[in-house]
């Protein structure tokens, strides 16, 4: 007899790291913080269909956490060229 054993999910700390870019402050520390939560969202996003859990929230707050990290990296980039 084959034992499944319960999922377990790696990658939760995704919304630590989203928190953690919009709300950096250090300019030069952004970009690090903003690609650190882009891969998170991406990691879990990525976990959650590979398991085939279908909790609709989460992924609609992943879609979007992603867009508004990816909408925060290109203000920042047009406040530096400015």
């Amino acid at each position: 007899m084959i034992m499944a054993f319960p999922f377990q999910p790696k990658h939760t700390d995704w919304k630590t790291r989203y928190r953690a870019a919009i709300l950096e402050t250090n300019r030069s520390v952004i970009p690090q913080r903003v690609s650190e939560a882009e891969e998170a969202v991406l990691a879990r996003g990525r976990e959650i269909f590979l398991c085939g859990n279908r909790d609709l929230e989460e992924q609609e707050a992943l879609e979007d956490a992603l867009y508004a990290l990816r909408a925060f990296k290109t203000a920042c980039q047009h406040t530096e060229a400015a």
